[in-house]
């Protein structure tokens, strides 16, 4: 993440304040968890950049095999149930943020980053959702009150994405408390 990052900067002109990231997505569940590896970066900047075509970088992984990490240019959070509050609540990464710097990388709170899986709420969400709950960084009442004030910022049909927010917060209840299924993360 710091070449990906470092790369990012490298295209930016100099500026009097650093530009903030803010990432969410598999990238942000592995920074909490450690639980799996993303192949992208979902994240949102707090100004509009013009970023080279491609950004990635190639690395080996521990097992010896090459992998890529590349930055989604498609990733929008329009798209996503987010909570009007999310950036300010968003975590800085202090290994990421050392030194004087053009992107200042934070991370979506654990909770706020689990309201952004529920309107997809595919089983890779759902298993994303699962590592944060089972690492106790996550609990149903908070991810239940933080999505239903999300809400008032969402356009759209609301049944299907209050039905995933009744879905994730039963599946950190049988997580946390042994209710029904003891699935764990892959």
């Amino acid at each position: 993440m710091h070449r990906l990052v470092a790369k990012i900067e490298a295209s930016l002109p100099t500026m009097d304040e650093p530009v903030k990231m803010y990432v969410a997505g598999g990238t942000a569940v592995h920074y909490y968890t450690s639980y799996r590896v993303s192949e992208d970066v979902d994240a949102t900047f707090s100004k509009r950049l013009l970023l080279p075509n491609e950004v990635e970088i190639a690395w080996k992984a521990e097992d010896g095999k090459p992998r890529l990490l590349y930055l989604d240019k498609q990733y929008n959070d329009t798209f996503a149930l987010m909570h009007e509050h999310y950036a300010v609540d968003s975590i800085p990464c202090a290994e990421l943020n050392t030194g004087k710097r053009k992107i200042v990388v934070h991370f979506l709170s654990p909770v706020d980053l689990v309201v952004s899986k529920l309107s997809r709420y595919e089983s890779v969400d759902q298993e994303d959702i699962r590592a944060l709950a089972a690492s106790r960084l996550v609990d149903a009442s908070s991810v239940r009150t933080r999505a239903e004030e999300a809400l008032g910022g969402y356009v759209g049909n609301q049944t299907r994405i209050r039905n995933s927010i009744n879905l994730a917060c039963k599946l950190i209840d049988e997580v946390q408390h042994g209710k029904g299924s003891k699935k764990k993360p892959r």
